[in-house]
């Protein structure tokens, strides 16, 4: 028998790019749709670094089919995307209607990805609440009515692509819901004890229930999927998480051990109720009685309700005892080694530097040994098929670099030269399941309190035109995949010099620029049939140049 191919990934490995419906689809007010809590809360002053916010984004919700052929173009076998909840139910309820047009668009989404031989890989939620239902009961503050809306949502999901859909995720990194919604008030809806930030809100109690509460919502749409969906449907469901590793700032006991209570708050405090059915004992010492309870009846629900282990996982930090910071298990973060020296090159957001090691540790986990290479420690304590679902880089001062030059982003070819060679490291060596790897993002976009600053896309988008321009990182991920996924096609690459133009230049759009940012006007919704008749035209250039490059 010949011995098994190192080099290699799996045949059926999935591989793509990942987005979310509120960074990208913009049409904010468009067909029916109703509003999310990000939708006012971006527009309030200082609660994004540029000001801007998310009624145009990337245009994606009018130029979907264009980013789909981008896909293709890259060869990609499966993408990862949201759907908005209240573009499907506009007021959110589970006696609110349901919008058509939604279903409508999603179903025109899906189909064609798989008209292109790409594989949805969808998410229910990914942080934009309807408002309606922030305003009726608080949102995720309130159990009873919250779980039941947000089940009835998924049902209408299931039903309406599950025929299709064969991969769901339920929530995107909950610790991101309720730390920063709910205790730091920096992501909607705000909510934080510090009066500067928020006129409302208890980040000592707050969070905790939001936890809880996200923890029953996912469980109780696992445990309807299940049971009326899953045997007709034959998909898969599961949760992701929050997945960046945590490394001892030195061999001292002390901060050995703020390294494993850093993870427990940060992954365990979700992952340990879904997987193994228990919250992490530091988290209860730390927080007493104000870690929200899940009672008998319900942790039947929560154990096990997921099929596999949904992974973002962007950096490592350094851990050491003594911190004051209880969302982050009392440790004290940092990127400087003892001896001084920088963990790993700097993104431009601070919370990011590039440390590949630490990816392959995550994924590796028991989060009992925190020395252990952490990819493989997920994977050993949980015991199931890791999805990386969200992995990438945000190049410094890309938002004010010439064009020309963003597209050179070396640092973040490097970071992504990195991460493969520890996903490879990680299947191959550590025997880790690892089953997709979804980089973020597909294109630079609406990056949440960030507005437009931070670009982590791998396709450059001029955010005047709506032009998508790839950029070096993209071509060292289709060719990489393209040589590393056994029996796999060659994927077409993209030529950066003489990029596709997807879009041409939206001539509704008000644009000004300043030296750190750039600040744009809301653009007027473009006709449909303007779309329309200039789309052939678009695809018949965009095709050319996709063939040119196959030859």
């Amino acid at each position: 028998m010949a011995a098994p191919n190192t080099s290699k990934l799996p045949k059926d490995f999935m591989w793509g790019f990942a987005t979310a419906a509120f960074q990208i689809e913009g049409s904010w007010d468009v067909d029916g749709r109703g509003k999310s809590v990000w939708d006012d809360f971006a527009k309030l002053p200082g609660k994004t670094m540029d000001g801007r916010n998310g009624d145009v984004a990337t245009d994606s919700y009018k130029r979907w089919k264009e980013d789909i052929a981008l896909l293709a173009s890259y060869g990609v076998k499966s993408y990862r995307f949201s759907l908005s909840w209240s573009r499907i139910i506009p007021l959110g309820g589970c006696d609110d209607p349901i919008n058509p047009r939604g279903i409508e668009h999603y179903n025109n989404v899906i189909n064609e990805l798989i008209k292109n031989g790409i594989t949805p890989f969808v998410t229910l939620y990914h942080w934009d609440l309807p408002q309606g239902l922030h305003d009726r009961y608080n949102g995720w503050l309130n159990k009873d009515e919250i779980v039941k809306d947000y089940v009835r949502y998924a049902r209408v999901c299931f039903e309406a692509f599950g025929d299709r859909v064969k991969h769901w995720l339920t929530l995107n990194e909950p610790w991101c819901i309720a730390i920063l919604g709910y205790g730091r008030g920096v992501f909607a809806p705000g909510r934080s004890s510090d009066r500067t930030r928020s006129p409302e809100g208890d980040s000592s109690t707050e969070p905790w229930i939001v936890g809880r509460n996200l923890i029953l919502a996912h469980a109780n749409a696992v445990k309807a999927y299940r049971e009326d969906f899953k045997p007709q449907q034959k998909g898969q469901i599961g949760i992701t998480l929050n997945g960046d590793w945590a490394m001892p700032y030195d061999d001292n006991q002390e901060n050995i051990d703020a390294a494993q209570h850093a993870l427990d708050f940060a992954i365990g405090w979700f992952a340990d109720p879904v997987y193994l059915g228990f919250f992490p004992p530091y988290m209860r010492e730390v927080l007493g009685d104000r870690l929200a309870e899940i009672t008998e009846d319900e942790w039947k629900t929560v154990k096990g309700s997921s099929d596999f282990y949904g992974m973002n996982t962007y950096t490592t930090n350094l851990c050491r005892a003594g911190g004051d910071d209880e969302f982050q298990g009392l440790v004290d973060y940092t990127f400087i080694r003892p001896d001084g020296t920088q963990l790993g090159t700097q993104a431009h957001c601070a919370w990011l530097q590039d440390y590949p090691e630490g990816f392959r540790s995550v994924s590796n986990s028991t989060c009992s040994k925190v020395d252990l290479e952490a990819e493989a420690d997920l994977y050993r304590r949980y015991k199931l098929p890791i999805y990386v679902t969200e992995n990438g880089f945000a190049v410094k001062d890309e938002n004010i670099i010439p064009r020309e030059q963003a597209l050179v982003d070396t640092d973040r070819v490097n970071y992504f030269r990195g991460t493969t060679a520890s996903l490879l490291a990680a299947i191959n060596e550590d025997g880790v399941d690892v089953r997709a790897y979804f980089p973020w993002s597909l294109l630079d976009n609406f990056e949440w309190a960030d507005g437009y600053v931070t670009r982590f896309g791998v396709t450059y988008v001029d955010y005047e035109t709506q032009e998508r321009y790839p950029k070096e990182s993209a071509k060292f991920l289709v060719q990489w995949f393209g040589e590393h996924v056994q029996d796999g096609e060659k994927p077409a690459t993209a030529t950066l010099a003489e990029a596709p133009k997807l879009v041409k230049k939206n001539t509704d759009a008000s644009v000004s620029s300043k030296a750190s940012t750039i600040e744009a006007k809301d653009t007027a919704p473009v006709k449909q049939e303007k779309v329309k008749k200039g789309f052939c035209a678009r695809m018949s250039r965009y095709l050319a140049t996709v063939t040119a490059l196959l030859k």
